[in-house]
């Protein structure tokens, strides 16, 4: 069932508006910016954000890196990763809106709920690493607004490659602000951080035993 069955006269007329709003945007881009000659760096930036992705390579770099300072960083934007994912997918099991008209399914990874379009799962995840890395573990300025362009990015590609429509980014990116909020109240500390990442690897923690 998707969401414009068995909905209030209201909210079916606000989900036609933002339907078509959605396609007069993406017609009018289409004009100066063709979609197929930009469709690579879209589906770059699609990657770019996805979800396993994220926790793969993060993982990674949590293993390689392999510093103590950067345990509770690590741990706490790992946590919210996660966060982001299960809301999400939360979401849109409940919602079940379908994507827009044009969108062709040819996604890396689509599983259960990622079928659905709102909210979008891509751009939650963009904005709650930006404000992650602007509010919770500042980064210096050039840094920030490298995240800020591409999580804008991000959230354009989305509704030119009719992945989502106007309202399932906004949503995405107000969703990404509330997980780093949810993220700075239940701030892991370094060492629960420390005891956390011990389970990857004992060997590499003080010979293989945890010291608090």
């Amino acid at each position: 069932m998707s969401l414009k069955r068995n909905v209030p006269p209201p909210v079916k007329g606000i989900l036609d508006i933002d339907s078509k709003l959605t396609s007069v945007i993406c017609n009018s881009i289409s004009r100066f910016l063709p979609v197929r000659s930009f469709t690579t760096y879209y589906k770059g930036l699609e990657y770019s954000c996805h979800g396993i992705v994220w926790i793969a390579c993060w993982l990674t770099f949590i293993w390689f890196a392999w510093s103590k300072s950067l345990f509770q960083m690590q741990v706490n934007l790992l946590i919210g990763l996660f966060i982001d994912i299960f809301a999400v997918a939360t979401i849109k099991a409940f919602v079940r809106r379908r994507r827009p008209v044009g969108n062709k399914n040819d996604q890396w990874v689509t599983i259960g709920p990622d079928v659905y379009s709102f909210p979008s799962g891509h751009v939650s995840r963009a904005f709650y690493i930006l404000f992650y890395f602007y509010k919770l573990y500042p980064l210096n300025e050039f840094m920030v607004l490298f995240l800020c362009v591409w999580a804008v990015a991000v959230a354009f590609s989305r509704i030119l490659l009719r992945r989502h429509h106007l309202l399932d980014v906004i949503a995405g990116a107000v969703l990404g602000y509330f997980i780093s909020f949810v993220v700075s109240v239940i701030w892991i500390d370094q060492i629960t951080a420390e005891y956390l990442v011990s389970y990857v690897s004992d060997d590499k923690l003080e010979g293989g035993e945890y010291h608090v």
